[in-house]
C-alpha cells in the first residue's frame, strides 16, 4: 500500500467516526422545576420523531460530491486531482453531516421550548 491510499484510508476511518456520532438522537437539558416527567417523556419521544425527519444523508450526499469536485480542482493544481477529489469529499460530507446534526439538535429544542419546558441547551 502506498503513502496516499494510506492517507486516503485514515481520512475515510475518521471520517465514519465523525459521522457515527452525528447519527445519536439530540440529548437536551430541561429544567426539571415543576415538570412531569412522564409527560416530558411523551414531548421528548413525539419531537425525537420531528428531529428524525431532519434527512442527514442526503446533505452528507451532497456536501461529498461538492467537496469532491473542490478537492479535484485544489489537487489538479498539485499535479493529483483523484487524491484531492479524496480529501474534499470526506471533507465535504464530514462539514454535511456535522450541519445536519447541528440542524436535528435546533428541532428538537424548538419542539420542547414550544410545549413549554425550559431547554438549558
Amino acid at each position: 500500500m502506498d503513502r496516499r491510499t494510506g492517507s486516503v484510508g485514515m481520512a475515510t476511518s475518521i471520517f465514519v467516526v465523525l459521522l457515527a456520532g452525528c447519527a445519536s438522537h439530540p440529548e437536551p437539558i430541561v429544567d426539571m422545576r415543576g415538570v412531569d416527567e412522564q409527560q416530558l417523556a411523551a414531548d421528548m419521544q413525539e419531537c425525537e420523531g420531528y428531529s428524525d425527519q431532519v434527512i442527514i444523508a442526503k446533505g452528507v450526499a451532497k456536501g461529498s460530491a461538492g467537496g469532491a469536485a473542490v478537492g479535484a480542482a485544489a489537487g489538479a493544481i498539485d499535479g493529483n486531482a483523484g487524491e484531492g477529489a479524496g480529501y474534499g469529499a470526506i471533507w465535504g460530507a464530514t462539514r454535511s453531516g456535522l450541519y445536519g446534526d447541528r440542524e436535528k439538535r435546533r428541532v428538537m429544542r424548538n419542539c420542547l421550548r414550544g410545549r413549554g419546558y425550559r431547554v438549558l441547551n
